[in-house]
């Protein structure tokens, strides 16, 4: 295994294990699908996104609260369009629909 890999492998499950559960079904899926191919600087984005308070990123991937620089571009619109696509039943601005 490469440093890269380990790297991957990392963030991966870093990504589902955050200790709030609706943050980690939406990041640990988006992880094991776009990790993978993610460049060195996509990669660095990441991890910062990683490191930052779990409310938070659930509050930006939700648009509940605006996304500061530098996590308000690509990769959001990447993990926002994940949201649409793979947790349809979410609802941005509440709570689940149903």
């Amino acid at each position: 295994m490469t440093i890269d890999d380990a790297r991957r492998k990392k963030l991966k499950m870093r990504a589902w294990r955050r200790g709030f559960r609706e943050a980690d079904l939406i990041l640990g899926p988006f992880a094991d699908r776009h990790v993978p191919g993610f460049s060195e600087a996509e990669l660095d984005l990441f991890e910062a996104l990683l490191e930052e308070a779990d409310h938070d990123v659930y509050g930006w991937i939700l648009e509940r609260a605006p996304a500061p620089a530098p996590f308000d571009g690509v990769l959001m619109h990447q993990l926002r369009a994940f949201r649409d696509e793979v947790h349809a039943d979410i609802n941005p601005r509440g709570s689940a629909n149903g």
